[in-house]
């Protein structure tokens, strides 16, 4: 019966590492592209909200957790347009733009869910889950690492593309020029304009879908702040990663686990105050960035509006 336990636990211990680390894992991919290009995306907490409360809605409306995700990204993507406009178009300053879309976020998906499930609370029902054949039949990590929702593996799949496009196709050589020497991109004949602006959707996109993972998967319900700064946790992420998108997928699987880490510390009914078991992964994250900040490999041009023509 201990054995039995001990398994099921260790099951449910790297399931809960892999479902808290896949959002951060996709917002982080996503602000990989954004710092590529040259945008210092600081609203993709508010893309994750945003992402979190539409994904939610149209799920529990339509009975769909496919059309949810779609929703979700969706959803981000509309509040990554904002940051284009004000940002790539109007050349504002990026780091008080993304600031003021995240607390926006935070105060209009707060509103709209005391308007709209403030009474009842909705929870969604368990989704269906893909079982990869004879790897999922494997002892504790079986179930754990090849039972997941469809949209887990494509998230997975999504790091040695975007490996690949960064490094072998020329949208990864027009975002790393955009970044790095956008005059030269310009002068090549390709749009700084509009290949940040793409980049900053695409970051929405995934910021939207892994706002929605954690409200589908990881909660089955929205409630305000459901994010709990994992959008600021995924820039740190994406800036240490130097570029590599397996790096992100590492780091962000350490965090998922330091996140259940808590969860367990809970459910064992250790005495220790949830503010402090809860401030884990922050202090992982502060170590870390202690640590390696130093060595992060950030564009030249990151943070900086290119007006063409300007000195």
């Amino acid at each position: 019966m201990d054995t039995l336990f001990t398994q099921a636990f260790a099951t449910a211990f790297i399931a809960g590492a892999i479902t808290a680390g896949v959002p951060l894992w996709l917002a982080g991919l996503g602000e990989q592209i954004s710092e590529k290009s040259g945008v210092l995306n600081l609203g993709l907490e508010g893309m994750m909200l945003a992402g979190a409360f539409v994904g939610f809605s149209v799920a529990l409306a339509t009975g769909s957790f496919a059309l949810g995700f779609l929703a979700g990204a969706l959803g981000g993507a509309l509040v990554a347009l904002l940051m284009v406009l004000l940002c790539v178009v109007i050349h504002l300053n990026q780091i008080v733009v993304g600031i003021a879309i995240t607390l926006a976020m935070q105060g209009a998906t707060s509103l709209a869910h005391h308007v709209m499930y403030a009474r009842d609370f909705p929870r969604l029902p368990r989704q269906n889950e893909w079982a990869i054949p004879f790897l999922s039949d494997i002892p504790v990590i079986g179930k754990a690492i090849f039972t997941h929702h469809p949209v887990i593996f494509m998230a997975v799949l999504l790091v040695p593309l975007l490996a690949w496009v960064f490094r072998s196709t020329h949208i990864g050589l027009n975002l790393s020029a955009a970044g790095e020497k956008p005059a030269a991109l310009d002068i090549a004949g390709v749009s700084v304009g509009w290949t940040r602006g793409l980049a900053v959707v695409a970051t929405g996109l995934l910021g939207g879908l892994g706002g929605a993972v954690m409200s589908n998967i990881g909660a089955g319900l929205f409630v305000p702040f459901i994010t709990g700064g994992a959008g600021f946790m995924a820039i740190v992420l994406a800036m240490l990663a130097r570029g590599r998108p397996t790096w992100v997928l590492g780091s962000a699987l350490i965090v998922g686990l330091a996140m259940s880490v808590t969860t367990a510390l809970q459910v064992g009914g250790l005495q220790i105050p949830t503010d402090v078991v809860q401030m884990l992964p922050f202090t992982l994250i502060i170590v870390v960035l202690a640590l390696f900040g130093r060595r992060a490999g950030l564009p030249a041009s990151l943070g900086l509006p290119y007006q063409r023509g300007a000195r």
